[in-house]
């Protein structure tokens, strides 16, 4: 059986399989096709037909890098491949439709494809990848990409390319995406020789995951389809874990900080966000009450009893006042960020696994290694110290912070106060619950006024990106299809994100996506007005948000009155499909 290709446009017809949308059926000679048929993709005649030559037929059946590249992910333990399909990318494509190993979740903009599997790596710890084509759509990959390279999560992206590279201008869809991908990635390279196909997808992943970043390939659309015999490529492995442990006089030296000092506060943050139960065995040896990162909020309940809460500008005036009166900060993995605004002209005792991040002044000590650990190790050296006074302050401060949130959450006011919407979520999300947090007013809320149990949460942290939230949900739920997942929107950050919607109603993912609608910008207009500006430019016009989740094949449900939002939550969490809550609320802070 042989195959023939349009010299029009490069449709291939083939005897063998005959064609699905003419309904010719299979074992059909070209020769013998009426000579009305026309290529069913361009009109072109038969005549505009060339056949293609045998050892070229038998090439194409091979298996091809692209197979080779996605059943090479599927061996790392990637199940998850995000992107929309195009030109340049269509071999990949194919061996992921021929790969069940992998599951190809197809969005609506290649931004959240990146924001999806950076998600996924927040929530998991595992990799997944992004996949796109050249041009276009590596360059819509960049937001999400550069988010998993600020919060250090670990993804692996792979772009098409166009088959004639670098040729001038006028080429479409071509971009030096060497250059392009090189300020985000902690691997960036273009396969251009067929051997080195498993080397360089190696080497990718390596990287993402012993670097913490993204890992990135480019496959040229020519290359993709090339045959390719695994024998004959180079192959590295990686190491599975990575433990670092501080030598042990630097552990001793910091244990003697700690048992020297008179007011020790433990600051956890995201590199210590596993450790939970070993950092409230070091709160209650050493009398240390336990304040967090944003990120970190969660690593464990906030009824706990050493618990304050975050440090920072979402976070409470007790936690503050705790930090600037140590006499030495205990930082568990912190990042340092300016929100948290850590108090750095004290004696530190800092842990972390990045050591350029060590020495934040001349007092510190600095420990590297990663807090699963150095912990343990710390902890048999700290003495036991009597507790039951800094206890009964840490209760008074927790209970003096816990009555003025409580008083916020005003339960008769309309437009729905902020506090009163956590209040609510608070109490009804349950607590093994997945939590995807968009950036903007409704991330400074929740930072501040949700109640955090054993929720987990993901959110872009240092890049700070508008329309996380609802890519991270569908992460979320794909990664824990078990669990009941939220994502916790504005209407500005949903707006940039709203199309996914379809996504999660088209792969069948219930979630529960409650937007803070305040019609504005709000957070831009607490900005204005710090900096004392006129509020302008940050006003939204809205659609009706319930309605677009009904048009969508969804369930939407519109809260206008306090009592009413409990009862949308329990009625969304039930439905088992996926929901928008449309919450009217306004840009008022108190």
């Amino acid at each position: 059986m042989a195959k023939w290709v349009c010299s029009v446009c490069g449709y291939v017809y083939d005897e063998e399989t005959g064609e699905i949308s003419t309904q010719t059926p299979p074992g059909i000679a070209f020769s013998d096709l009426p000579d009305t048929w026309r290529c069913p993709v361009c009109g072109a005649e038969k005549s505009a037909f060339r056949r293609i030559p045998e050892e070229d037929v038998h090439k194409g059946a091979e298996t091809t890098v692209a197979d080779v590249v996605v059943s090479e992910l599927a061996a790392w333990g990637v199940r998850f491949a995000f992107g929309i399909p195009g030109s340049s990318s269509l071999g990949l494509v194919d061996a992921l439709r021929r790969n069940k190993k992998i599951r190809y979740i197809v969005v609506r903009h290649e931004e959240n494809a990146a924001m999806a599997a950076s998600a996924y790596n927040k929530f998991t710890g595992d990799l997944a990848a992004c996949l796109t084509i050249a041009g276009p759509g590596a360059t819509n990959l960049s937001t999400g990409l550069y988010d998993a390279k600020e919060d250090h999560a670990s993804v692996i992206s792979l772009n098409g390319q166009v088959a004639m590279q670098y040729t001038g201008p006028g080429r479409i869809q071509e971009i030096d995406q060497d250059a392009f991908f090189r300020p985000i990635t902690v691997y960036n390279n273009t396969i251009y020789d067929k051997q080195m196909t498993v080397l360089l997808l190696t080497q990718a992943l390596k990287f993402a995951i012993l670097n913490h970043g993204v890992g990135q390939l480019s496959i040229p659309n020519n290359i993709q389809k090339e045959p390719l015999n695994t024998s004959y490529c180079p192959k590295e492995t990686c190491i599975p874990d990575i433990h670092i442990l501080p030598d042990v006089k630097q552990i001793q030296r910091a244990a003697d900080a700690i048992n020297q000092a008179k007011n020790p506060v433990i600051l956890a943050g995201w590199g210590a966000y596993s450790e939970g139960e070993q950092v409230v065995g070091m709160a209650q040896r050493i009398g240390a009450p336990i304040l967090t990162t944003y990120r970190a909020k969660g690593i464990l309940p906030e009824a706990y009893e050493w618990v304050i809460g975050i440090l920072g500008n979402v976070g409470s005036p007790q936690a503050r006042v705790l930090a600037n009166e140590a006499d030495l900060l205990i930082t568990l993995g912190v990042g340092f960020s300016k929100f948290t605004d850590v108090p750095t002209d004290k004696p530190l005792v800092q842990i972390d696994i990045d050591p350029m991040k060590l020495g934040k002044n001349s007092q510190t000590i600095p420990l590297w290694g990663d807090s699963t650990r150095v912990i343990p190790e710390l902890l048999t050296r700290l003495h036991q110290r009597e507790t039951g006074e800094i206890q009964a302050r840490i209760q008074k401060m927790k209970k003096d912070w816990d009555d003025q949130r409580e008083r916020e959450a005003d339960p008769i006011a309309v437009p729905i106060r902020p506090p009163y919407i956590m209040k609510i979520l608070s109490e009804t999300i349950p607590e093994d619950a997945l939590l995807s947090i968009d950036v903007g007013e409704n991330q400074w809320w929740f930072g501040r006024n949700f109640r955090i149990k054993r929720q987990r949460f993901a959110m872009s942290g240092y890049l700070g990106t508008m329309g996380f939230g609802l890519p991270g949900a569908i992460a979320a739920k794909l990664a824990y299809p078990e669990k009941e997942v939220y994502c916790i929107t504005g209407d500005g950050g949903f707006s940039q994100a709203m199309a996914e919607f379809l996504t999660a109603v088209k792969y069948d993912l219930p979630m529960v996506v409650i937007i803070m609608n305040n019609h504005q910008l709000g957070m831009i207009q607490v900005e204005q007005m710090m900096e004392n500006y006129p509020n302008f430019g940050t006003d939204l016009y809205n659609p009706d948000f319930s309605a677009y989740a009904d048009a969508c094949g969804g369930v939407g449900l519109r809260v206008e009155k306090p009592p009413d939002l409990q009862p949308a939550v329990e009625k969304a969490r039930n439905l088992k499909i996926p929901v928008i809550i449309d919450v009217e609320t306004d840009p008022k802070r108190f």
